[in-house]
């Protein structure tokens, strides 16, 4: 049996067309399945975690949506070692299926999990998931990344406005990310802020832009932050932006995109386990671009091994 969460409004409701033709092909390859589709925000999560209540052994469960759908079903998992996750994207960024390197149709993404559900539990792919603390006990997951500052100011502002809605429609959805952070860039206020790495060192950085905390190389549509992160090494890497005029910042961000702003002053990438940030002033915290609040002490942390998915490697 396959369960399936699937979000008919993503990409502005192009995930609908999508789950027509994974559902005819489901039901002309006479697959076993039951679907339900989200309402709200937050309805992945309660429906993943019923999902997980069921008394198969083997849970194999698959959204049909964007990386945020994806991120909320991942935090509804409350049995990792019976639940097998697959993944069929319908949204603007899709950096999960990005990072998986899952290509081709939806009907063909989907052949693909029908081939790993056939092998068995035992051959399902490990891939790591980060995990974000903040304010007072609150905890997420996320799987592609998590950070403060501009790239979460840009995914706050994407689910607030309806410049997304309107590329989507020309196709043109990624842009969304490029033109929000150009604008963000220079509204937003930097911090000083304190890195405190599992090795116990303590890093001052100061008038921060952003840290984007990867598990996967690229968020926002495909932006390289991290371009050497690999999400089965059971590290997180840290991309640091701090110490540029924000004009100069303009500037290099072809660089960025291009994954050649590793060598730039300004500008760190690092690799660690678990790290904790600390601001002089509140910035903006996202995980798989999904809103988190407005934080002044965070700590994250990667979770090797922790999700079993269907894709092949």
């Amino acid at each position: 049996m396959l369960y399936f969460i699937v979000n008919k409004k993503s990409r502005s409701g192009r995930g609908a067309n999508t789950w027509r033709e994974v559902e005819k092909a489901l039901k002309d390859k006479k697959v076993r399945y039951e679907a339900w589709c989200t309402e709200y925000a937050g309805h992945a999560r309660k429906l993943a975690s019923q999902i997980c209540e069921r008394e198969d052994e083997d849970v194999c469960l698959i959204v049909v949506g964007g990386d945020g759908t994806a991120n909320e079903a991942i935090n509804g998992i409350t049995q990792f070692e019976r639940v097998r996750f697959g993944m069929i994207p319908t949204g603007s960024g899709n950096d999960f299926a990005r990072g998986l390197k899952v290509k081709g149709s939806p009907v063909q993404m989907l052949e693909q999990i029908l081939d790993c559900v056939g092998r068995g539990p035992g051959e399902a792919f490990r891939m790591d998931l980060g995990e974000v603390r903040f304010g007072g006990g609150n905890q997420r997951l996320f799987a592609i990344s998590a950070g403060v500052g501009l790239d979460a100011i840009v995914c706050k502002k994407a689910l607030q406005s309806g410049l997304k809605d309107f590329l989507n429609r020309l196709h043109l959805g990624k842009l969304t990310y490029l033109f929000l952070t150009v604008q963000s860039l220079f509204s937003m206020e930097t911090s000083d802020a304190v890195i405190r790495p599992g090795s116990g060192d303590t890093i001052l950085r100061r008038k921060a832009i952003c840290f984007a905390v990867m598990n996967f190389g690229a968020e926002g549509g495909g932006v390289p932050m991290a371009p050497l992160a690999d999400a089965t090494d059971g590290k997180l890497s840290v991309c640091s932006i701090f110490g540029i005029p924000k004009w100069r910042t303009f500037f290099c961000l072809p660089f960025l995109v291009a994954a050649k702003h590793s060598r730039i002053r300004g500008f760190s990438v690092t690799d660690c386990k678990k790290c904790g940030i600390g601001l002089k002033r509140k910035m903006t915290l996202h995980a798989d671009g999904e809103y988190c609040g407005e934080v002044s002490r965070v700590r994250f942390c990667c979770l090797p091994g922790k999700l079993r998915v269907l894709c092949r490697r």
